[in-house]
């Protein structure tokens, strides 16, 4: 109570201020608040003496790009990516208005939005203020980027961003994107994550009037490939917990989220088609993944076919001791006594296009001690731990765009 009450008391940062005030703007899926939200980082950018440019991707999709120059613009330059979109709401099961960005006694801040992923678009901005204003200069050009559609793929968003020859001047050599919370004393560090696949199974079987049991049916065969896929799920969930601790960047997950078919209500059909939703692991091969997909759709037997709507690719940056951006921010986050757990995203980001393109890029939002409430009711960031991501940040920006010509 008395942490609770010298809080209440003392008046509030203003970082804190400005995150709370990117809360508030609803540019929730599928239709945000874009224009509003544009010009609140407009707004930042202008506050930091910086230039800052809106990049219309496609039609009302616009990048927010803010630019701090190096002291040697030649060098290749840091990106330092954030989304403004986020996920819808179910007001009725929050506790407050998802987008009042109410802060509690405690500090907990609670908006859609706080964890992902516009803290750390404002603890770019807040990290670069502080630096300006100690009149810090880096060699390296900083880009800090703000990107649409993130939450609905991406295509739109940074996937054409990068096609762009106004990514191409910006001459990155390194990037930065978000991350997760972490409900221990570590920080979560992303190299890499899953790549989605899509899966369509369509089981094909002898029609025929509802009222007879009609053998070699679709739905019989649907039912050997359903228990075949849910065998497969029960596996790799065992496997993921087999250390104690779930790592689902490590695995593969299946999920039917799919079933369509049937002519009538007294018609056996022809044809059942089942879709599933898999996330696979960089440590599974694409030619490994078809040949267990050959193995579980087989056992359906005759009739029993597969496509793949999607095949996405994982792209990983590699941690070893030749790669100067990940020793150079690993030694920046030892300064900072930020205790890394690496793992594998186990979802999508935006930094799988920076990846495509061969530029090494890390996952990270500093959130410790904190519950993975991304997408969930109620979610929420404490300002303490909002207020050190800045400080984490500062450290982390001043050696990455330190790094001397290789």
């Amino acid at each position: 109570m008395a942490a609770a009450a010298k809080r209440s008391k003392m008046q509030e940062n203003q970082a804190v201020t400005n995150f709370r005030e990117y809360l508030r703007f609803k540019t929730v899926e599928p239709n945000p608040d874009y224009a509003g939200a544009n010009a609140f980082l407009k707004r930042m950018g202008d506050e930091l003496g910086l230039p800052v440019r809106l990049i219309e991707v496609h039609p009302g999709k616009i990048v927010v790009v803010i630019t701090w120059e190096g002291t040697h613009p030649h060098l290749k330059s840091i990106v330092l990516n954030s989304h403004i979109d986020v996920v819808p709401v179910f007001p009725e099961h929050w506790d407050s208005d998802p987008f009042e960005a109410k802060k509690k006694e405690n500090g907990d801040i609670v908006a859609r939005g706080s964890q992902d992923m516009k803290c750390v678009g404002i603890q770019y901005i807040e990290a670069v203020r502080r630096l300006m204003k100690a009149g810090k200069r880096l060699m390296r050009t900083i880009h800090m980027t703000f990107v649409p559609d993130e939450e609905i793929g991406g295509n739109l968003g940074m996937g054409e961003f990068t096609k762009t020859q106004e990514f191409k001047d910006l001459n990155v050599g390194f990037g930065l994107d978000e991350g997760l919370a972490n409900p221990t004393e570590k920080f979560s560090l992303y190299h890499g994550e899953r790549a989605i696949w899509w899966v369509e199974v369509t089981c094909v079987g002898r029609p025929g009037h509802g009222s007879q049991f009609i053998q070699d049916t679709a739905a019989v065969k649907l039912q050997k490939v359903l228990t075949a896929f849910l065998k497969y799920r029960d596996q790799e969930e065992a496997r993921a917990k087999k250390s104690g601790v779930t790592v689902l960047g490590d695995v593969n997950t299946v999920n039917l989220v799919k079933l369509s078919g049937g002519v009538a209500n007294n018609v056996v059909p022809s044809d059942l088609t089942v879709l599933f939703d898999l996330r696979v692991s960089p440590y599974t091969t694409p030619e490994d993944m078809v040949k267990k997909l050959d193995e579980l759709v087989a056992s359906g037997g005759p009739g029993v076919t597969y496509k793949l709507p999607r095949k996405g690719v994982s792209y990983t940056t590699p941690l070893g001791d030749d790669n100067t951006w990940w020793q150079t921010f690993k030694k920046a986050c030892a300064k900072e006594k930020a205790e890394l757990q690496v793992v594998i995203f186990p979802a999508g980001t935006d930094s799988r296009y920076i990846r495509a393109l061969g530029i090494p890029c890390l996952g990270f939002s500093p959130m410790n001690n904190t519950p993975i409430l991304l997408h969930d009711h109620n979610e929420y960031l404490n300002e303490d731990v909002f207020l050190r991501g800045i400080s984490i940040y500062e450290t982390i920006i001043t050696e990455i765009a330190n790094v001397p010509e290789a």
